[in-house]
């Protein structure tokens, strides 16, 4: 006698919803995980090219700059002045790294924005079933943990040599004068230096004194006048006194702001204002570059932006557009700028801008950053999800 067993029920599909064993396929989240932001990385690390431009831009200019320096102090110490120092440094971070910085993360960005379709690569990513929003958003990890690095070992070289090689002596307006005085003892050391103080130093209103500068005919006394014309008498030591403590009074907001080398604080502000300007650099140009579909177009028009557009319209308000003015985002990274800087467009040291800016709250400054990070990364994934593969 047999007995009849009954068959296995058929298996259901592999994955399906009916499976005895379902598999949870990650693949249409939104979300990039480690392996995707790893890709991308490494896509943009081996890209020689950009690299070694980034490198150069960050790193580079400022340690052939600082080298040299340091070289021509060490070979003639008297014809050449020391490498580091406060002037150095706001002169190196406002002038350079802040606007390069900008220049070459948008670079970097638009490489990453636009890299699969120039080579071709956006249908194979496609078709693995990868959410479309995870590949874009997968690039900006990727981009800031390649630009972020740089901006930081370039800054910390600056910061060093700048601190290390310090001048020992505070030199205003050609004069040595003792750093960090408050204001009380910056008048009582002019008055001490009353010759000195009334012959370099700038002063709106008149000369009432009469001091032997060595500029006259001859090495005689100073021929330096009034804004009226009338030539200065020549007057007693207590005079003389008391025009320089006059003098030093009106110069010690601008002596204030000098020093022999730059502070902590000021280099945390200013390390952390350029890696957010760097920041705000990578994103914008992924977004414009996915937007476009290319890299060349956006890279030139960022730099334009930077180089040509930002200047012109922060330094004078336009009847009717100075609302679009304030809109730049290198203006409103310029008003968040830490106090002890001088400004990157030109004007007194301070922070927030420079005489002569378009003027403009900080509020108003951070919504205009946060805008331009928000639009543009809206509008680079939006093409890329509505992109025909």
């Amino acid at each position: 006698m047999t007995t009849a067993t009954m068959a296995d029920p058929p298996a259901a599909s592999f994955g399906s919803e009916t499976s005895q064993y379902p598999t949870h396929d990650h693949r249409g989240s939104w979300v990039p995980n480690g392996a995707m932001i790893a890709t991308r990385f490494m896509e943009l690390r081996k890209r020689r090219g950009l690299m070694v431009a980034l490198i150069l831009v960050n790193i580079g200019v400022p340690t052939v700059f600082l080298t040299v320096r340091l070289l021509a102090h060490a070979f003639a110490p008297h014809s050449y002045g020391p490498a580091g120092g406060y002037d150095i440094f706001t002169s190196l971070v406002a002038g350079v790294m802040f606007v390069f910085g900008f220049i070459v993360a948008a670079t970097l960005g638009c490489t990453a924005g636009s890299v699969d379709l120039t080579e071709g690569m956006f249908r194979h990513l496609v078709v693995t079933g990868r959410s479309r929003l995870a590949l874009y958003l997968a690039r900006i990890p990727a981009g800031l943990a390649i630009i972020v690095p740089l901006v930081a070992v370039g800054f910390t070289i600056v910061c060093a040599v700048c601190v290390f090689a310090a001048p020992t002596q505070l030199s205003y307006q050609g004069v040595i004068v003792p750093p960090g005085l408050s204001h009380t003892a910056f008048e009582t050391w002019g008055a001490d230096h009353a010759d000195e103080v009334i012959c370099n130093f700038n002063y709106n209103g008149p000369i009432t004194a009469l001091v032997n500068c060595g500029n006259g005919p001859g090495g005689g006394p100073s021929t330096r006048v009034a804004p009226g014309g009338a030539v200065p008498q020549p007057t007693s030591p207590a005079v003389d006194r008391a025009q320089a403590v006059k003098i030093a009074d009106q110069d010690y907001v601008d002596y204030s702001g000098h020093f022999l080398s730059p502070s902590i604080s000021l280099m945390v502000k200013a390390g952390l204002w350029i890696e957010l300007y760097a920041a705000i650099g990578f994103l914008v140009g992924l977004g414009l570059a996915s937007l476009m579909g290319q890299r060349t177009v956006p890279v030139i028009l960022l730099i334009v932006l930077e180089i040509v557009l930002t200047p012109l319209l922060s330094r004078a308000d336009i009847p009717h557009v100075v609302n679009l003015q304030r809109g730049l985002v290198g203006l409103a990274t310029t008003h968040l700028e830490p106090a002890g800087l001088p400004s990157v467009f030109g004007g007194m040291r301070g922070g927030g801008g420079g005489v002569g800016m378009v003027t403009e709250s900080s509020t108003v400054a951070i919504c205009v950053i946060v805008g331009w990070i928000v639009v543009w990364t809206t509008l680079g994934a939006w093409r890329m999800v509505t992109r025909d593969a």
